[in-house]
């Protein structure tokens, strides 16, 4: 079960990939003066995962003026992400969990990913979305076990139109 909204959000650090290469992105160094949407996807290149970037991708700005900063997660390594990213037009920082620490540190991690297509990866993140406010907390919580499940981005807009 994904953290629940009122817990303290755990700390992380993860590779994204900027114009001069990789680049550490510190969730507590992005929180303070917003809120912070964190996206977690099984994986890079997927459809659903496709979708829902781009989705998110062409209303940036309305999460920009309800004053967040969104990040998408996946197991993807930087430079797999980076090309999903160009590829895809994707607009948003994409984080890498390559060890699916943090994954496993929002409770968000399959046990194993779609063993009934004979994908037995462990620690690959579920669908997921969390509100993290200016101070650390986790104001909205979703996960999914169904990969194909989008986020509900109604309520998650609706929340950050109350917090800010």
């Amino acid at each position: 079960m994904a953290l629940a909204t009122g817990t303290q959000a755990p700390d992380f650090e993860l590779t994204t990939l900027g114009a001069d290469g990789p680049e550490v992105v510190k969730l507590s160094e992005q929180l303070g003066d917003g809120n912070v949407l964190l996206l977690f996807v099984p994986m890079a290149f997927t459809g659903v995962c496709t979708e829902e970037f781009c989705s998110v991708t062409s209303e940036l700005a309305e999460y920009e003026n309800l004053n967040a900063k969104v990040f998408g997660i996946s197991g993807d390594n930087p430079f797999a992400q980076q090309n999903w990213k160009e590829k895809e037009s994707i607009g948003i920082s994409l984080l890498s969990d390559y060890e699916h620490e943090v994954a496993k540190a929002y409770d968000v991690a399959y046990d194993a990913f779609l063993p009934a297509k004979n994908l037995h990866m462990g620690g690959v993140p579920k669908r997921s979305a969390f509100i993290v406010d200016k101070d650390g907390v986790i104001q909205y919580s979703e996960s999914s076990d169904n990969p194909g499940d989008l986020p509900d981005f109604a309520a998650i807009k609706a929340k950050l139109g109350e917090l800010s």
